[in-house]
């Protein structure tokens, strides 16, 4: 069993790595991160009790977030749980404007936990 987060450079990403932690703290499990920023990811902040496993997203550089995911997911069978962190967007922006979490929520072949900065 195992916690993947998918990790963005932004503060819902962050959040969602720190939550993804504490959920498989309680889950007694690890975390698979996916890095979505445009740099290294960087885990030094996290409470060493839980191993994280940091994967660098591969291939192309305009290579769709949601399929590096995805593809993540079904690399490791052991991946019982997606955690995404989400922003609140107005009807209009969700009308009108895809998102990479809307997308994982809608494709993820697990459950998936969403987390959002207080």
């Amino acid at each position: 069993m195992a916690v993947l987060v998918a990790v963005t450079d932004s503060d819902e990403g962050r959040h969602a790595l720190r939550e993804g932690v504490r959920e498989a703290r309680m889950l007694d499990t690890d975390v698979i991160a996916v890095n979505l920023t445009l740099g290294a990811l960087d885990t030094g902040d996290l409470d060493d009790d839980v191993p994280v496993r940091v994967i660098e997203r591969a291939g192309r550089e305009d290579r769709d977030p949601v399929v590096a995911v995805i593809d993540e997911i079904d690399a490791h069978p052991q991946v019982t749980r997606l955690v995404i962190g989400i922003k609140k967007r107005s009807r209009v922006g969700k009308a009108l404007l895809g998102s990479v979490s809307q997308r994982l929520l809608m494709t993820s072949p697990v459950p998936v936990l969403t987390v959002r900065p207080d």
